[in-house]
């Protein structure tokens, strides 16, 4: 059998029709295929390739990592150099009160790390998510996520959760004292890039201030300058009690955070003790391979040209059967009149060399997410190529 043949027998499967692409080889933005065919890669991992596939310095980093050690021990006993510089390098970027790293595997790792640690604090149940949004698959990111299509086949799922319709006013009054903590996304990413208004963000800021809840802001899909700042929340002038990254943040390797201050973060370590454990969380290689992307990030001035590429997809991504565009730096959705549309555009695109795919709670828009670091000349010819593959429908 050959290699596709063996993916479909003995990987699991999520969904009845998966791409089966085989990507042999990945480069900045491009991809190749088994027979050398080349792709402008529109998702890189799900915003996870914020500068690009295999850069060289952070390959370079994970092969002296490499040489050094790889796993040694339950995270949090030993001091692991990789662990603590990209912890220190991180707080350096963000604000003063958020100062203490939890490293996890994953996005969704984080969220579950961040929930117990906002009932743990706060010695609350209730926790307040909203409508489309996102979080992870675990079963108390699933619990928040704000889809019931997603959620319904699972239950029963955590208790006491509350759901909002996001940008409103009016359900800031279900935030209460007996609110732990209120869980968003700084831009609703699968609903499509939505975005909320910023003084609903900062009346959201306000509320849980009043009320002593915490607000935990979702950066996992929106960090790393996916929408032309380091971190989404520097646009709303406001700063969360967490935040929670993933995604970017393992410059390719698997890796989540959530970061809160430091009194807050202690409380995880007593009544009981080992309030919340993992085993590979802030794995050496991960931590190196992320400073290192960051490092690129920011040293390389890769963010101030962020919100330039922005417009130029804008400029090009015009056509009769486009019926809106919304975009958060090169967070990008491009709406059509229904998933089948969608779906057509997608694969013929594929075909003609652009990878690129749909939203989880809006089928009908093409997801554009490509690295930061994409060229004007491949912009261009991936606009070329989704507008010829509308103008084939």
């Amino acid at each position: 059998m050959n290699q596709r043949q063996l993916f479909l027998r003995h990987v699991a499967q999520t969904s009845p029709a998966p791409l089966a692409l085989e990507i042999v080889k990945a480069e900045g933005s491009i991809l190749w295929n088994a027979e050398g065919k080349q792709l402008v890669d529109l998702i890189a991992g799900i915003s996870v390739c914020n500068i690009g596939h295999c850069h060289p310095k952070v390959v370079e980093t994970i092969k002296h990592q490499a040489d050094q050690y790889l796993h040694l021990l339950v995270y949090g006993e030993l001091v692991e150099t990789p662990e603590v510089q990209y912890a220190h390098y991180l707080i350096q970027h963000l604000p003063a009160s958020l100062n203490s790293v939890y490293f996890t595997n994953s996005g969704a790792e984080a969220v579950e790390g961040a929930m117990k640690l906002a009932k743990r604090y706060t010695n609350r149940t209730q926790i307040i998510a909203f409508k489309n949004s996102y979080h992870g698959s675990t079963q108390g990111a699933l619990s928040i996520m704000g889809d019931e299509y997603w959620r319904n086949a699972y239950r029963p799922l955590l208790p006491d959760v509350l759901h909002l319709d996001y940008n409103s006013f009016n359900d800031l009054a279900f935030i209460t004292k007996n609110t732990a903590c209120v869980i968003a996304e700084t831009i609703q990413a699968e609903a499509g890039v939505k975005a909320p208004d910023k003084s609903w963000m900062q009346a959201l800021r306000k509320k849980c201030a009043e009320t002593g809840t915490l607000l935990i802001l979702d950066e996992i899909q929106t960090g790393f300058g996916r929408t032309g700042t380091l971190w989404g929340f520097e646009q709303f002038d406001i700063v969360p009690d967490i935040v929670l990254l993933g995604k970017a943040l393992g410059g390719g390797m698997p890796l989540g955070a959530f970061i809160t201050d430091k009194s807050m973060m202690w409380s995880l370590a007593n009544n009981p003790v080992l309030g919340h454990i993992t085993t590979f969380g802030g794995h050496p290689v991960c931590c190196a391979a992320g400073l290192a992307a960051m490092k690129v990030l920011t040293e390389e001035k890769i963010i101030p040209h962020v919100k330039e590429k922005e417009q130029l997809f804008l400029s090009l991504l015009k056509h009769p059967e486009i019926t809106a565009v919304r975009s958060a730096g090169l967070l990008i959705a491009v709406e059509f009149d229904s998933f089948e549309t969608n779906k057509r555009i997608i694969d013929t695109s594929i075909e003609n060399g652009v990878l690129t795919d749909w939203f989880l709670f809006a089928s009908n828009c093409l997801r554009i997410a490509p690295p930061l670091n994409i060229s004007d000349e491949e912009i261009e010819k991936a606009c070329r190529i989704i507008v010829s593959a509308i103008e084939q429908l």
